[in-house]
């Protein structure tokens, strides 16, 4: 089968809006990555065991599981009790969720690296634990994680394939639905690996970027 260039263009506006949604749903999913990761790890550290050994066990159940069988649940089981939620808004919980049990350890180890005296000295200025938390942990522990919290990002970009499942009309879904109605297979899925190409290779160069700027911060 030849490479067909006015077919390309015939097909393009419609892959730009499945582009469009692949990229709404991977930054709002790692948005609720981000905020559900952080309370996770904050819930963690709780002095109440059980509190922490609960969140503990269920973050490993969803590590533990795969994305596809989480994203089905969400949009095909809660339903039948009374929980319906757009095939976009199914999507982007399931894969917020699910990285969130991720970037919680990856938290969770900037916050432990944050010497203890730090925390003694807010104590001792009379800051509150939110106070401490926010002006003086936070601060520190953060900068160090954004490496790392990138490429579990460049993941969830490269997951959202998946949402084709639960029918959102991303990337993937828009490229299957092109090849399936007019039996032409080699643009569409082409053009795809494509898109997730350039994005790839951008995110990658982005994070590249973040690491020096970190070295070149802690030198």
């Amino acid at each position: 089968m030849e490479w067909d260039w006015d077919f390309v263009w015939q097909i393009m506006p419609t892959l730009l809006e499945g582009f469009k949604i692949t990229i709404l749903a991977t930054v709002i999913g790692a948005a609720v990555a981000m905020v559900v990761g952080l309370a996770l790890a904050i819930v963690r550290r709780s002095p109440d065991a059980a509190v922490s050994r609960t969140v503990g066990l269920v973050s490993e159940f969803i590590r533990g599981t795969p994305l596809l069988v989480q994203l089905y649940f969400i949009f095909y089981v809660l339903p039948d009790i009374g929980i319906r939620l757009s095939p976009l808004t199914a999507g982007v919980i399931g894969m917020g969720i699910h990285y969130a049990t991720y970037t919680a350890e990856v938290y969770r180890a900037g916050i432990e690296n944050v010497p203890r005296g730090q925390w003694e000295a807010a104590k001792a200025t009379n800051l509150t634990t939110r106070q401490a938390w926010i002006h003086v942990v936070l601060p520190q522990a953060i900068p160090p994680m954004i490496p790392a919290l990138a490429n579990y990002f460049i993941a969830m970009f490269k997951e959202t394939p998946l949402l084709s499942a639960i029918t959102v009309l991303e990337l993937m879904n828009q490229a299957k639905s092109i090849a399936n109605s007019n039996y032409r297979y080699i643009e569409p899925m082409t053009l795809v690996g494509v898109f997730f190409l350039v994005i790839s290779l951008i995110s990658v160069l982005g994070l590249r970027w973040l690491e020096e700027r970190y070295a070149r911060m802690d030198d």
